[in-house]
């Protein structure tokens, strides 16, 4: 095994954090209306979880072959969701926040 679970794992679970974050900012601030955003990190934060589960699964089991499957998984899920933060990246960027915040 290339031993590349403990690198996702971390990784997976400080962009986690980092999902949750901007999922919680964009509901406080009331954007989640008006925008995709919060959905599309909503997604990321899904397949993060995901993630940081193979690659914990991966570092468990005692067997070479299954652990090289979940790696090989735990890696896959994570590109995933590295596009869904790309993509939430250029949502944020190009200003597809609603410029006025939905009053009560």
């Amino acid at each position: 095994m290339d031993a590349k679970s403990p690198h996702i794992l971390n990784t997976s679970a400080n962009l986690l954090g980092f999902c949750l974050v901007v999922l919680t900012s964009i509901r406080i601030s009331r954007f989640n209306a008006g925008t995709i955003i919060d959905e599309v990190t909503g997604v990321a934060s899904i397949l993060l979880m995901a993630s940081c589960l193979f690659s914990f699964l991966s570092l468990r089991t005692g067997q070479y072959r299954m652990g090289e499957k979940l790696e090989n998984l735990a890696s896959i899920v994570f590109l995933l969701a590295l596009f869904c933060l790309s993509g939430t990246i250029l949502l944020v960027s190009f200003n597809v926040l609603p410029h006025t915040i939905a009053k009560n």
